[in-house]
């Protein structure tokens, strides 16, 4: 009988918990997201895999010599894969758009403005029974209103790496989100009427003006906000390196090869963080419930900025492109466009929706360096 016990207790299901249960359903469900309901996939997939192998009992894979440690410790301790990711979107990033339009970087700024009201909304969930948010956990907290997951992840390991696995899954299923959650914003602070502008051609911008640009943001943001500049340069790299025209190599290995080995590592890494004593409390459902609050205000600023930018300007702006702002790059700008063709089938956003959705990356890069240069 001794020998059956023994062999019982060296299996996995002996050592079970009704948490670690919880939360391999958790990655199930994540799993499901990804591969039934394709919302971001790419990372979805990796993130539920890995709340799977994190919580599985004996196993290891979390802790001192597992694997997940170790991807986690070089890749998401150290803020490199984040960093890695921002090259990758850099590379594959056309900043035409709001080069053409250089006023769609208001709309970039207006859409972040969920960030700071969600961090005082962290603030104030203190003084509810059960939460204790210090202000690095708020400022952590607060930028999933940027719909940034790489910005949102280097925050938070920098800030509150106790948080990461709930900040992560709330950024990226916000994103994943983004059809489902802004259409409805945007119709409610929009007429038919305004929702049926059409906007005038953009100018075709050169590739000098291409090359110039990274260059110029890196030189601003290392005089001005010189914490941002670890997500901004790699950010401007990539962009460089797609608009040089000499590094085509480099190029597309960033934009492939490179972003989708990183993209494995890091959600892997995010998902070792979802084991069911960190991930299991009362601060994760307040940080869920936070992150939707930061979502919508971001897509209503930037609604209600638009509107604002269409009474001023003596050239028509079709209010629908303000919730392009958040950083959800392309989505947001497909969102925008699709919403735009449902009210007048000749109008096609998609271009001028993406100078506020790259201005929105900038923008929550820009965010996350002004949260830690105040809190960090």
């Amino acid at each position: 009988m001794d020998k059956f016990d023994v062999l019982w207790q060296s299996t996995a299901l002996a050592h079970f918990t009704l948490g670690q249960v919880i939360m391999m359903i958790v990655g199930l469900l994540l799993l499901y997201l990804a591969i039934v309901k394709k919302f971001e996939p790419l990372l979805l997939l990796p993130i539920g895999f890995g709340a799977l192998l994190t919580n599985i009992p004996l196993a290891g894979f979390s802790e001192a010599g597992g694997i997940l440690y170790y991807i986690y410790e070089v890749g998401i301790d150290t803020g490199v894969f984040p960093l890695l990711i921002f090259m990758g979107v850099g590379a594959m990033t056309d900043f035409g758009a709001l080069i053409a339009n250089p006023r769609m970087l208001l709309l970039g700024a207006a859409a972040q403005f969920g960030i700071f009201a969600t961090l005082f909304g962290a603030i104030a969930l203190n003084w509810v029974p059960g939460f204790s948010f210090t202000l690095q956990d708020a400022s952590a907290i607060a930028i999933i209103g940027g719909a940034d997951g790489p910005t949102a992840i280097f925050l938070a390991s920098k800030l509150a790496p106790e948080l990461l696995g709930a900040i992560a899954v709330a950024a990226y299923s916000y994103m994943a989100l983004v059809p489902i959650i802004q259409p409805p914003i945007m119709k409610a602070l929009t007429t038919p009427d305004e929702r049926k502008i059409e906007m005038e051609q953009l100018r075709e911008v050169s590739q000098r003006e291409k090359i110039i640009f990274p260059i110029a943001v890196l030189l601003l943001t290392i005089l001005f906000l010189p914490a941002a500049t670890p997500l901004v340069g790699m950010f401007c790299l990539g962009n460089l390196m797609r608009e040089c025209g000499v590094v085509e190599r480099l190029n597309k290995t960033a934009q492939n090869e490179l972003i989708n080995i990183v993209t494995i590592f890091l959600g892997l890494a995010v998902g070792s963080k979802l084991s069911a004593d960190k991930f299991l409390t009362v601060e994760t459902l307040g940080i869920l419930a936070l992150g939707a609050v930061a979502f919508a205000i971001g897509t209503a600023t930037g609604v209600l900025m638009a509107k604002l930018m269409g009474r001023v300007s003596s050239s028509k702006i079709n209010p629908l492109i303000g919730a392009a702002g958040v950083s959800a790059v392309p989505m947001a700008a497909r969102v925008v466009n699709k919403v735009g063709l449902e009210a007048n089938p000749h109008n096609f956003l998609l271009m001028h929706a993406m100078g506020p959705n790259v201005a929105g990356v900038l923008g929550s890069a820009v965010a996350a360096g002004v949260l830690l240069a105040l809190v960090g």
